[in-house]
């Protein structure tokens, strides 16, 4: 883990506002699984480029054992960071992998994918999240991608105030991530606070962001954020960054990104720019045309 010296701190002189704070729905998905989606389908042009978020977390088994079988998925990014616990990644492009405590899964669904996340435990916790990430119309029917990214190759920071970060995507305190994404710039972080510690991250004006606090609470610009909750930052033509402090020992995700500003056209786990090309998406999957997909 690097430590930070306080020439590479991130320097934000107008921070962005809080707009609102948003409180997820429970539901439930693939075979099961319980989980609290953050960001709902509603949002999805405030904070294009992403399109979903879901929190998930849970010690007792019969809330996860059931996994994500077998579903399709087009035209866009999934990325599930996992926390604490155990996945299997099997997908019809010929792609497998495990995902597992501290990792990320980045996949390109692109022209059409299956895949599967299975659990390989039956006790203990898991805890994570998914995040879909949206791809430009011009990417959208680009040959499907995977990549397993370990616990070890996440880079890791810390400042000298004990602040110690994850640099999933993007860029923080000049400390490059394990992906980054031109057309969409995405900066996705995991940043620890102790209480009273305070943390700064440099954001362009022009992305959309927010933060999800899933431990302890912050404070972002006299906005109290508890646990649980995710923080839509304000837009402003001059802001630098965002700024928070830890009101008590505090774990949140930081995450922005370019918009694209295109038209969103989804049908569950299908996300295009136009119904014309969401018909497309369902005769092709039912006709077996998705990467390599099982006839």
């Amino acid at each position: 883990m690097t430590t930070l010296s306080s020439d590479r701190i991130d320097a934000v002189t107008r921070p962005r506002a809080v707009e609102r704070v948003v409180v997820g729905t429970p539901t439930s998905d693939g075979a099961g699984v319980k989980l609290t989606r953050v960001l709902t389908q509603p949002l999805q042009r405030r904070l294009d480029p992403f399109l979903m978020l879901d929190a998930f977390g849970t010690d007792d088994p019969r809330d996860y054992i059931g996994g994500f079988p077998d579903h399709p998925h087009r035209g866009f990014e999934t990325i599930t960071y996992m926390i604490a616990g155990r996945m299997r990644h099997r997908d019809s492009a010929g792609h497998e992998g495990l995902l597992q405590n501290g990792g990320v899964q980045w996949m390109t669904a692109g022209s059409g994918v299956i895949h599967s996340e299975l659990p390989e435990q039956e006790d203990g916790t898991m805890e994570g999240f998914q995040l879909w990430l949206n791809l430009p119309a011009k990417d959208k029917m680009r040959a499907p991608w995977y990549r397993d990214i370990q616990s070890a190759e996440i880079p890791e920071a810390t400042t000298a105030a004990g602040v110690k970060l994850r640099v999933i995507a993007g860029t923080s305190q000049g400390v490059a991530g394990a992906m980054q994404r031109e057309a969409t710039e995405p900066v996705y972080l995991d940043v620890t606070i102790p209480a009273g510690a305070a943390f700064a991250q440099a954001l362009p004006a022009t992305h959309n962001a927010f933060v999800y606090v899933f431990r302890g609470a912050v404070d972002i610009a006299g906005t109290a954020v508890p646990a649980q909750r995710m923080a839509i930052l304000a837009n402003g033509g001059e802001a630098d960054g965002v700024m928070m402090r830890a009101t008590s020992d505090a774990r949140v995700l930081v995450i922005a990104g370019k918009p694209l500003g295109e038209p969103i056209a989804q049908y569950g786990p299908f996300v295009m720019n136009t119904q014309d090309e969401i018909h497309t998406a369902i005769r092709d999957y039912q006709a077996g045309r998705f990467a390599n997909a099982p006839a």
